[in-house]
């Protein structure tokens, strides 16, 4: 018999449709049947290409000594954590404060009023089962302990990331950067790149943050480790050599070998800062990364909406990267007369380079293109040559059973894949990034974005439409900021306002002066939490105030950048303890120290300029232009004879004719 999840659309959810766990969603069904049997309450938390997820459905959940147990005594939810985010910050939050631990499955045993008070990730089978019969014996012998230990874990839930309000000051320093700065730097690893711990992930904001600072800050140790790490990265396993790509980390610290499962999130903000390395340093690796990678979603992520779903499982046929390894006998097979030189290319041996005998997970050396210097090819003839081997393996590659799809479109991961792409048109200036862009993001205007402005999580299903969270709202607004820039189409810059201005009302409490993660008319859960921190994906809040800052210089509206001020205010004091987890907070800062180039490009060949602009690395700028515009910066400029102005701090520079004179006065 399928429990409830059956009618579920989430593929993660449908997953556990079978199992003998009388498995719910959650809803108001499943927690009014808590506290009508006065029943604890399991919350499950997991995702479709959680590789740990899995194996626990695998051991526990289809067991049915353990389920008879899960069925008997509680009242069991299953959550998707991509549908319902604010639900997983809650609870993760609680484990995180029990435990200080953290990650998928997250496994919380709560009251019937859903508030925790036992939690964990993965357990083995045995213990699962006694933590069950334990907590449900303390419920039934001693409730008294349970409600005064939910109590006091509650409060700490309510509690986390709540700021107090700071003075804004009159000014920040550069010794502010260094205080953030100097600390990080002693995490660097030197031998590998990146970080000094294992397992790696590529944290893309984190780069991006280092890779702006060492260019303002003219710091070339950190340029260089910036540079170093984007290309250890780029020749590990961690990336698909044979299908573009990035997984989700690596579980050594070489970059060698990943957790398969490849996500939507990771790969568009991937897109972009090798996008923008590539325009600070032209390394051919970073181009090749970026148009492999865009390949990979328009071929296997994009659906027929023009919106893009969200992972792909690491496991096929039930064993995990399955599908992305090769023993070398396939190598020849496939490679024929070619296949030394790639052997030794992709450091494939007979015995198989990790775990699991006799198979090879491909990676290079950093240096690996100088064997086609010495193999006597010219840099052009080489990618090409290359780019018909890849071929090759993933023809072959194709005839597998692939990986599962989680066919969710969420809202947040497609507006960052969204950027990415108008990253990569407009520093490689191909025009079908751009066309792909603009499909995607009529896609997020047409199905995500609803009559009143408010914003849906995902397009509404058979079951239920999810209302929009802050992240949605703030990675929503900077692409189509993202997307003024790139066309001067000032419809996108329009919407962005108008998001931006449902976001404050829904998101801002003025009182707190915070933004929540969760709507003022969402469902209400026992915290509401603002979402400070940046992690693999920047917080949602330092996301908007970044954007609240944009748009205020756009519009010349001190209302959205007063907001972003003391919000950011706020926030500085943590940002010394730890930078690595305050890196687009630190973009912020360094906005701040350095000043925003606002770029004003006038007259018919307003777009060519931004193509030649583009060409520069300028790492603090806006950009603006056009010949009909109602901007501030632009009224008053409208002859179609085309100059560039610099303006700062509301100055602007006299006209100048071409780019080349606009770069000297930034420079």
């Amino acid at each position: 018999m399928a429990n409830q999840l059956q009618f579920e659309n989430s593929p993660y959810l449908k997953q556990h449709a079978h199992n003998p766990v009388h498995w719910m969603p959650w809803g108001e069904e499943a927690l009014k049947k808590a506290q009508e049997e006065n029943k604890l309450i399991i919350v499950s938390i997991g995702y479709s290409a959680c590789h740990w997820c899995h194996v626990m459905e695998r051991e526990s959940f289809e067991n049915e000594v353990i389920a008879q147990t899960m069925n008997k005594l509680y009242v069991p939810i299953k959550i998707d954590r991509e549908e319902r985010p604010d639900i997983d910050q809650v609870y993760m939050t609680a484990v995180q404060l029990m435990t200080n631990a953290g990650g998928w499955p997250l496994n919380c045993i709560c009251l019937p009023d859903g508030r925790p008070i036992y939690g964990g990730t993965y357990f083995k089978a045995h213990d699962w089962q006694n933590v069950l019969i334990q907590i449900a014996r303390m419920w039934e012998e001693q409730p008294q302990v349970t409600l005064e230990y939910a109590d006091k874990l509650t409060r700490g839930i309510q509690q986390s990331e709540r700021l107090p309000i700071n003075t804004i000051p009159d000014q920040y320093h550069i010794t502010d950067l260094s205080d953030i700065v100097e600390p990080w730097k002693e995490l660097f690893d030197q031998k590998d790149g990146g970080y000094h711990r294992s397992p790696k992930f590529p944290l893309p904001n984190n780069w991006l943050f280092l890779l702006r600072y060492a260019v303002l800050a003219q710091d070339i140790e950190i340029l260089n480790h910036v540079h170093f790490s984007l290309q250890k990265i780029a020749s590990g396993g961690i990336y698909d050599h044979v299908g573009g790509g990035f997984a989700r980390y690596s579980v050594d610290s070489e970059w060698h070998i990943p957790h398969f499962e490849k996500m939507l999130y990771d790969n568009g903000q991937l897109i972009s800062l090798y996008a923008e390395a590539y325009q600070q340093q032209a390394n051919p690796l970073y181009k090749r990364v970026v148009e492999e990678t865009i390949a990979w979603a328009k071929r296997e992520m994009l659906a027929p909406n023009n919106g893009f779903y969200s992972a792909l499982d690491a496991d096929s046929e039930g064993v995990e990267g399955k599908f992305y390894s090769f023993d070398l006998s396939e190598i020849q097979s496939v490679l024929g007369d070619d296949a030394d030189l790639f052997i030794s290319y992709f450091n494939i041996t007979a015995s198989g380079n990790w775990e699991h005998e006799n198979t090879n997970v491909l990676k290079c050396a950093i240096d690996a293109d100088d064997m086609a210097k010495e193999a006597g090819y010219q840099d052009e003839e080489w990618e090409m040559y290359l780019q018909s081997i890849k071929k090759k393996l993933f023809d072959y590659r194709e005839k597998r059973i692939h990986p599962g799809l989680d066919h969710k479109q969420l809202t947040t991961w497609n507006a960052l894949l969204l950027k990415g792409l108008i990253d990569a048109y407009r520093v490689f200036d191909k025009q079908e990034y751009l066309d792909l862009a603009l499909k995607n993001a009529d896609f997020i205007r047409e199905q995500l974005v609803l009559e009143d402005n408010s914003m849906l999580h995902q397009p509404r299903d058979t079951n239920r439409s999810i209302p929009g969270f802050l992240d949605d709202y703030a990675f929503t607004i900077e692409a189509f900021i993202t997307l003024y820039e790139a066309t001067f189409e000032e419809k996108w810059l329009s919407r962005a306002k108008a998001l931006t201005d449902k976001a404050i009302e829904l998101f801002y409490d003025s009182e707190e002066k915070t933004f929540f993660y969760s709507a003022s008319t969402a469902e209400k859960l026992i915290a509401r939490k603002s979402e400070i921190m940046d992690n693999v994906i920047p917080s949602s809040t330092s996301t908007l105030c970044r954007q609240l800052k944009k748009i205020g210089l756009l519009l010349d509206n001190e209302s959205y950048t007063t907001i972003s001020d003391q919000i950011f205010a706020n926030v500085f004091p943590q940002m010394k303890t730890y930078g690595s987890a305050y890196s687009n907070w630190a973009i912020l800062l360094l906005e701040e120290l350095y000043g925003c180039n606002e770029i004003a490009l006038t007259g018919k060949d307003a777009l060519a300029f931004r193509k030649e602009l583009d060409q520069h690395y300028i790492p603090n700028k806006i950009v603006l232009g056009g010949t009909k515009s109602s901007l501030p910066l632009l009224l008053n400029r409208q002859d179609l004879k085309s100059k560039a102005y610099l303006c700062r701090n509301k100055t602007c520079s006299l006209p100048q004719n071409t780019i080349a004179e606009l770069i000297k006065i930034i420079e």
